[in-house]
């Protein structure tokens, strides 16, 4: 089996405030349907889907690589009007990370990985 993509889809306690959030991080935001989008940066795509399991939510993590961090963290810092929380720029032994959680409570670790 060769894989060529993967998707993962991301719940939403509030459909409409996740679409703004990650489009204010960047994304680029396609209908799909009432109750899916599909949104990009790059190379990387998710789906957000306008279902929400509290558990499941604070329990979901992902790993954004990102080529300049102090990039991520400006655009992050600069966010305003969400509800999210996030934590300063970490240094690892294999590169620096950024822990921020979405409006649903989603991890995301933004990572920038030592050359």
């Amino acid at each position: 089996m060769k894989v060529d993509d993967i998707r993962v889809f991301i719940p939403s306690k509030s459909y409409e405030t996740s679409q703004s959030f990650y489009q204010a991080l960047g994304f680029k935001m396609d209908y799909v349907s009432d109750d899916l989008s599909l949104f990009e940066n790059g190379e990387c795509t998710f789906f957000l889907q306008n279902f929400y399991n509290e558990e499941f939510a604070k329990n979901l993590m992902f790993q954004l690589v990102v080529t300049d961090i102090d990039e991520a963290y400006n655009t992050i810092s600069n966010l305003n009007g969400f509800e999210f929380r996030y934590e300063p720029i970490k240094k690892e032994p294999w590169g620096k990370v950024i822990y921020l959680w979405g409006p649903s409570g989603e991890l995301w670790h933004i990572t920038e990985l030592t050359s």
